[in-house]
């Protein structure tokens, strides 16, 4: 067992990616830790030393056999397993398994929060110098909301995620797309068998991969007594340390109500009437500094289309009032064949991203809801929610022409 002293941010997720254990792992030495919404700095987690992969040879096993199999070098194989490369196979032989390094930039180390983004744009701009990177503005606390631009086409797709704090998920479902759309283009490949050439001459993609991140930290890793609003973050939340479930940003505002789409409305149907973890429209439309830079930015820039990410039920969201153009049916049906998720035609609900792209552009809007389950959603389903998120973008930027 090795002592590790935890920091700010620290949750046992990633604690556990840093150290190569699982989260049981920790949990086990630590049985205290699922008593306590959060982890604290300076607590004392014990960690059992890392598990280690074992092979033994087979016949006709070589060196380079074994790189290739487990995706690692053979000089690590040789470190671990001296006199390897001398040719000593002998079958029944026991080795010691290095882990392989990731060859990806956009990977889970536990939850995915601001800093992961930040870290993540500034890897894949250095690999891929054809993106471009910037702000589009800050939310409540100062940080910034990130953009990625990739592509260089007079059409242009808004695509933003995690603009409900709990479904922070969607933002590296984005990130993951955003990666595999540049790394197939660098390599002047397919992916998933669309020509991404064609992509990028065609279309430019405008991603804001993390809308909220004053709300997905707090989601991730709580608020202590010195957070600029403990005090009425605990009154909001009805006085529970746990805020797993937390959608709005960190005033309380559901960013989901925010936009001038029957706004109103909306909020007189939700009924409610002061900051909470979900369902408060604000005091005005665009009153949060999150929801008014993605308007800003739409402004700026106006699409041709615009996908808003969250998270679940496996559906996409398409019409809003009748505003929808008359493509939007058969485009809705071209992602929902592409992803496997239902096309359904929504009544009832107002105020959100779609609503007012629809509403104010009179172009296409989709409001995708990634995974099934119950947010926060689980890491494990992270890889199938990655691929659908391509998958569904992929189908948009594979539209020849939007009218």
């Amino acid at each position: 067992m090795q002592q590790y002293v935890t920091h700010k941010g620290d949750t046992v997720s990633r604690i556990a990616a840093a150290h190569g254990l699982t989260p049981e792992h920790v949990i086990q030495g630590n049985p205290w830790v699922v008593k306590q919404a959060y982890l604290h700095p300076g607590q004392i987690i014990y960690l059992p030393s890392a598990p280690r992969s074992r092979y033994a040879l087979q016949e006709g096993d070589s060196a380079e056999k074994l790189a290739a199999l487990f995706n690692i070098h053979i000089e690590e194989l040789e470190k671990l397993n001296p006199g390897i490369l001398s040719g000593r196979f002998h079958p029944g032989k026991v080795l010691v398994i290095p882990t392989p390094k990731p060859k990806r930039v956009v990977i889970l180390r536990g939850e995915y929060g601001p800093t992961n983004v930040e870290e993540d744009i500034a890897a894949l701009i250095e690999k891929y110098p054809f993106m471009e990177k910037d702000t589009i503005g800050y939310s409540v606390m100062g940080k910034p909301l990130h953009l990625i631009k990739i592509g260089r086409g007079a059409r242009h797709l808004h695509v933003n995620a995690a603009l409900h704090a709990n479904e922070w998920l969607t933002s590296p479902c984005l990130m993951s797309f955003v990666e595999e759309y540049a790394a197939a283009y660098a390599g002047g490949g397919l992916w998933n068998g669309h020509r991404v050439q064609d992509w990028f001459n065609n279309w430019t993609l405008w991603a804001v991969p993390m809308a909220n991140p004053d709300g997905v930290e707090l989601v991730q890793e709580g608020a202590g007594p010195d957070h600029l609003y403990f005090n009425d973050l605990l009154k909001w939340n009805g006085g529970r340390r746990g805020y797993r479930h937390w959608k709005a940003n960190i005033r309380g505002v559901d960013l989901g109500d925010q936009f001038p789409a029957h706004w109103e409305e909306e909020a007189a149907r939700r009924g409610v009437t002061g900051p909470a973890p979900r369902d408060y429209s604000g005091h005005a439309p665009l009153c949060e500094p999150e929801a008014a830079a993605l308007a800003a930015l739409a402004e700026r820039i106006p699409g041709d289309a615009a996908v808003s990410l969250h998270s679940q039920g496996g559906e996409i969201y398409w019409n809003y009032r009748g505003y929808e153009p008359p493509e939007s049916a058969e485009l809705v049906a071209r992602l929902a064949s592409a992803s496997g998720y239902r096309a359904v035609e929504l009544t009832g609900s107002d105020a959100g991203f779609k609503d007012w792209f629809i509403q104010y552009f009179r172009k296409p809007g989709f409001t995708v809801e990634l995974g099934i389950g119950k947010n926060p959603l689980p890491l494990n389903d992270f890889e199938d929610m990655a691929l659908e998120t391509g998958l569904i973008i992929g189908a948009l930027l594979s539209v020849v022409k939007v009218k």
